[in-house]
């Protein structure tokens, strides 16, 4: 893939462009009546069909081989976290908005024994998970990731806090995630785009798709994101995250846009 693919010359546009897909997807998605409890506007769509999709994620050979797994926390998810704990797999979910130094739960369903479908959900997550550090947490075997949109060629659109790729660049920096863990998205086949999804460096590509029918190998041609990019956040955003304002004053801001 060309240098010029990835680097905009005006990153505002593309900002814009992913702005209108979110719109778009969030306006179908309602219009078809494919959407449970919450709305769409503003979140990772909790799209009919999610369960249905899970179990489909449910008999590849990364899920039955991972014994650790991060996964989103939002609704379209939770047959996910449930399915993960159901199987006994220890179980990653962020804290919201990145809102603490321990910005990660842990949940070890051996641990917990028959309350640990109580976590699948934040509220049970925050009452009965570990709060833990990145640099604390295990090595992770599976990324499980929500989506607004996505294409098949790995590309992905999130709702548009950016928290998913802050996530995987502290995980990545602290050496828990590798360059080929692997990374899954759960989505509607509404949410399956054709056209093409502009994607900065600091943007997580996919290995997987996975609709209530269907699942779709990617063989994306996005390199990960290394770390975090320092570059990228703003001041502001820095100053509401605990960890990244600690890893600020600790000097650590070596990630640089194309470094």
């Amino acid at each position: 893939m060309a240098i010029r693919e990835r680097y905009p010359v005006d990153p505002g546009q593309w900002t814009t462009m992913k702005a209108e897909i979110r719109n778009s997807i969030w306006q179908l998605l309602t219009q078809q009546g494919a959407i449970r409890f919450p709305q769409a506007s503003g979140r990772i769509p909790n799209f009919v069909g999610a369960g249905q999709a899970a179990r489909q994620l449910r008999e590849l050979t990364v899920w039955r081989r991972a014994q650790i797994i991060k996964v989103n926390p939002d609704a379209p998810q939770l047959p996910v976290r449930r399915a993960a704990l159901q199987d006994g797999k220890i179980l990653y979910m962020a804290v919201p908005s990145l809102r603490a130094e321990k910005c990660f739960l842990e949940i070890d369903p051996q641990k917990l024994g028959n309350r640990a479908l109580l976590a699948a959900n934040m509220r049970g997550a925050l009452k009965y998970g570990r709060l833990i550090a990145p640099r604390e947490m295990r090595q992770t075997d599976l990324i499980i990731c929500g989506s607004v949109a996505v294409g098949r060629d790995g590309a992905r659109v999130g709702k548009g806090g950016g928290f998913a790729d802050l996530e995987y660049g502290l995980l990545r920096e602290e050496g828990k995630v590798r360059e080929l863990t692997p990374i899954i998205t759960t989505i509607h086949p509404q949410q399956l785009v054709p056209y093409k999804i502009p994607m900065f460096p600091h943007d997580l590509p996919v290995d997987f798709l996975i609709t209530p029918d269907e699942v779709i190998a990617t063989r994306s041609v996005y390199p990960r994101p290394r770390g975090i990019y320092w570059d990228l956040l703003r001041v502001v955003r820095i100053n509401a995250i605990p960890i990244l304002r600690k890893r600020l004053r600790q000097g650590g801001t070596g990630t640089r846009q194309g470094g």
